[in-house]
């Protein structure tokens, strides 16, 4: 399945729009229709008649947090079980049907959600729904499907992680920033915690989580409300709700006092330097601020680590600067990946002086134009493509349980000002509130360096 959305934003990599709206679509006001069934399943109905297609979704209100520590990557590994098949359909089938019908599929994981969509064309709309209440209520979890899942999962793990360069970064920095909140795990997990486990407690994950007291249905473009409710009446309105509580993490992370510096030694040819700075959850005013500061240093070629560090100074091949988006309190990451002959303790430096220049000047009415037209530029375009405009109302009523962000939440974006972005520089990429990695080549290990040595994990061979 797709890698889960902030391996998309380390790789730099955007997915291709499946379907696009016109442009006067985009930008109007996207109406829909919401409402609970009794087993708890949250629908959200947008109706649109642009394109004959059709996109069904379902986010599940579990990652890679929800997880025991001694069963971690369970939500990833889920995110492939249930597409073994069901009951009703034949393993190896279910991505059959789908494409057969002219369609396409997918499925990622987050540290908290899992999300699964078609998009079809609008005939097949019912297709759809009753593919989704199969993986709902007859998931085949079987000692084949799970067996079959543990080599897939590993193989992706080998491939997107321990054998791609820079593939330990996500992991090195999570286990590092965080000490008691389960972002501290990636949600790639560890593979030996899926080869430990039992089909019994694979079966309890799944009763526990994957209920429609769990879950939000989202279905976006050619439909009928009324029609559309019927089908899901007919596919969802009598599998019963989950019965288990469902557990929310309680911990909450201590607030960092101490700079942590860490080095971290893998088969790389040129270090990277990466700044990790603990911020407030999605939703909270600073955090739009802090959106608009990331954007402030790295987005495009007028960015000020591009302009400074990547072009002026030729310190970095690359500079990045963007944060995650987590429910609850995540981290803005600064990244540069040091051009040939730069020590790191110098790239380094020219990241802090760019910060720096911001928590001291603010910036300019220039570049505060700019973030606002990108604001609503990125806003506009999110919402472009039926299964992006699917995605963000699941997004919204999961985290924030208001779906009408969709249309509102560039205000958020609008209210924030220049002094705001100063002020959050200064308050949260503070020196006491971060984590500093340097990723470094396996030839520099046993080299004097400011940190202690973390040794790469050993590759399956």
């Amino acid at each position: 399945m797709k890698r889960n959305a902030f391996y998309s934003a380390f790789a730099g990599l955007l997915a291709a729009s499946l379907l696009t709206l016109s442009p006067k679509q985009a930008a109007a006001t996207i109406t829909f229709t919401e409402y609970t069934l009794p087993n708890g399943l949250h629908v959200i109905l947008q109706e649109d008649h642009s394109t004959p297609i059709v996109a069904v979704s379902v986010m599940y209100h579990v990652g890679s947090k929800n997880e025991d520590p001694q069963r971690t990557g369970f939500a990833h590994f889920f995110e492939h079980l249930l597409f073994e098949g069901s009951e009703n359909i034949k393993r190896g089938e279910y991505m059959k049907f789908i494409q057969n019908a002219g369609g396409q599929l997918n499925a990622n994981t987050t540290q908290d959600r899992t999300f699964y969509y078609e998009v079809l064309p609008s005939n097949q709309l019912e297709l759809g729904l009753w593919m989704e209440s199969e993986r709902m209520l007859h998931a085949k979890i079987d000692t084949v499907g799970v067996e079959t899942q543990r080599k897939v999962v590993k193989e992706e793990k080998k491939q997107s992680f321990d054998n791609r360069p820079y593939g330990q970064l996500i992991n090195v920095i999570y286990e590092n920033a965080y000490t008691k909140y389960p972002y501290r795990w990636s949600p790639i997990g560890k593979e030996q915690y899926i080869d430990q486990a039992t089909l019994a407690e694979f079966m309890n994950f799944y009763k526990t989580f994957y209920v429609p007291n769990n879950a939000v249905l989202v279905i976006s473009g050619d439909l009928n409300v009324e029609k559309t409710k019927e089908l899901i009446n007919k596919y969802y309105g009598n599998i019963p709700k989950g019965t288990k509580a469902i557990p929310r993490p309680t911990d909450v992370e201590p607030a960092q006092k101490a700079e942590k510096r860490v080095n971290f030694y893998d088969n790389v040819q040129l270090p990277a330097v990466i700044l990790a700075y603990h911020i407030p959850k999605q939703g909270t005013a600073d955090y739009y601020a802090i959106q608009l500061l990331t954007q402030l240093l790295s987005q495009g070629k007028s960015s000020r680590f591009e302009k400074e560090i990547v072009d002026k100074q030729q310190k970095a091949l690359q500079a990045a600067s963007f944060d995650l988006g987590n429910e609850e309190p995540g981290l803005a990451i600064m990244l540069g990946i040091a051009n040939m002959g730069t020590k790191p303790a110098d790239l380094e430096k020219s990241m802090e002086t760019e910060i720096d220049k911001v928590k001291k000047d603010g910036i300019s009415d220039e570049e505060y134009k700019k973030l606002e037209n990108q604001a609503e530029s990125d806003f506009v375009e999110q919402n472009q493509k039926d299964l992006g405009v699917a995605t963000n109302l699941a997004t919204y009523y999961t985290f924030q349980g208001n779906a009408n962000l969709i249309n509102t939440e560039l205000d958020r974006y609008k209210k924030v000002t220049k002094d705001d972005i100063k002020r959050v520089a200064n308050k949260y990429l503070t020196k006491e509130n971060r984590l500093v990695v340097y990723y470094l080549p396996m030839s520099e290990k046993g080299k004097d360096s400011k940190a202690p040595a973390k040794k790469a994990p050993a590759k399956k061979k």
